[in-house]
């Protein structure tokens, strides 16, 4: 396999913090909150609950006058693509070169069923309308000629997919990729999780309820939207003088094998997926100057990575700059990873760390260097991001600044 560097050279976002990148970056640092109380037009069964939505997904005319999507998870995933390769300077070009697209679904066949197979209250399933995955009709749509697939690995599926498109960069199956993550907060997906007793139940002030670390943490707020990356080799990039946002630097993975829900009481396993990917980069634990946790607001889910960040890092885990963005943007479920990497890019871009907000008090068992309320500017040149999802998914992705 090639050892050659893989950067990312093209950002598309679509979230509650903003529909385009330097929006999003520019709220993710000043510690903008994008939870609120949902509404009607959020959708009638979702009225009253909290998180962080999506309040227009962009539509492309010239795209989708031919190709029209056929719910708001296809048209969220079509915008973050089309975004992503404009951003790139690759979109009048996308037919001369083989484009992979990699892109973390989660359940995509539940996002189908509710927005495009349910009539009324009769509940009637449509096969005709579940003839072709989103991902396929973004390949068709766009016209693309490399390889296609999607990642369902719950919160882990973003990093699963980036990772996959490194990987096909590398061994030459494809000159371009396009990889990331994209969900949507769905009647079922709200249901489902208020049932497990995940959510929390700080409805009466949205923006304060997400709080990673915080000892007053009562579980995550849902939230939507994604980010899609283009990658390619940087020799690659160099040659036609495409400005890189960063290297995708090393990536690890592994399983709990513990429970389909509870984090394992056993660090070692997400503490594996770290030291996995800082082999892959080939850096030690002190070479990281921030880490962007996976850190949903459980008081269960917090606790662990902090067990397996220590675990993995040494004494580095209190050394090294720890952030939860979920705080702002809530838990985007398959696009979680995703609109995190834009995080970590936005962390080289402007060398500074974003907060975790409504930090105010710090749990025992999350001891590390928090960085809370407000960013803090410091040298950033290589980052560690945790995603773990459900059923003992753990994944890390190291982003390394591109020289």
């Amino acid at each position: 396999m090639s050892e050659r560097n893989v950067w990312i050279t093209g950002v598309g976002v679509v979230s509650p913090l903003g529909n385009s990148y330097p929006e999003f970056a520019r709220k993710i640092l000043e510690g903008a909150s994008g939870i609120r109380p949902m509404t009607e037009d959020d959708g009638p069964t979702l009225e009253g609950q909290i998180a962080a939505c999506v309040d227009v997904i962009p539509a492309h005319a010239e795209i989708e006058t031919t190709f029209p999507p056929r719910n708001r998870l296809e048209r969220l995933t079509l915008a973050c693509c089309i975004e992503a390769l404009r951003d790139s300077g690759w979109w009048d070009r996308r037919n001369d070169v083989r484009v992979g697209v990699s892109v973390g679904m989660g359940a995509e066949w539940l996002r189908t069923w509710e927005e495009s197979c349910l009539d009324g209250e009769q509940r009637l399933y449509k096969p005709e309308l579940d003839d072709q995955s989103i991902l396929d009709f973004v390949r068709t749509a766009l016209g693309l000629r490399g390889p296609v697939t999607a990642v369902a690995a719950a919160c882990a599926s973003a990093n699963y997919a980036i990772s996959q498109g490194k990987r096909w960069i590398e061994m030459g199956w494809a000159d371009v990729c396009l990889v990331g993550g994209c969900d949507l907060v769905t009647p079922m997906a709200a249901a489902g999780f208020g049932n497990l007793r995940a959510l929390s139940r700080r409805t009466s002030d949205p923006a304060s309820a997400s709080r990673p670390f915080d000892r007053e943490r009562d579980g995550f707020v849902l939230g939507e939207g994604g980010a899609v990356f283009v990658l390619e080799s940087a020799d690659h990039a160099r040659r036609r003088g495409a400005k890189p946002y960063a290297e995708v630097a090393g990536f690890g993975a592994s399983s709990d094998a513990s429970h389909m829900i509870i984090p394992s009481s056993d660090p070692e396993p997400a503490a594996r997926a770290i030291r996995a990917a800082l082999a892959d980069a080939k850096i030690n634990p002190g070479q990281v100057d921030y880490i962007n946790a996976h850190a949903t607001s459980t008081p269960v889910g917090d606790a662990a990575e902090t067990r397996s960040l220590k675990l993995a890092l040494g004494s580095s885990a209190t050394k090294t700059a720890i952030s939860s963005t979920k705080s702002m943007t809530g838990h985007l479920l398959s696009g979680a990873a995703a609109v995190e990497t834009v995080a970590c890019i936005a962390a080289f871009e402007r060398q500074a760390v974003p907060p975790t907000i409504n930090l105010h008090e710090v749990d025992p068992e999350c001891d590390l260097r928090h960085v809370p309320h407000t960013a803090r500017e410091q040298k950033v040149r290589v980052t560690l991001s945790n995603s773990f999802g459900f059923g003992g998914n753990n994944t890390c992705l190291i982003l390394r600044k591109a020289a």
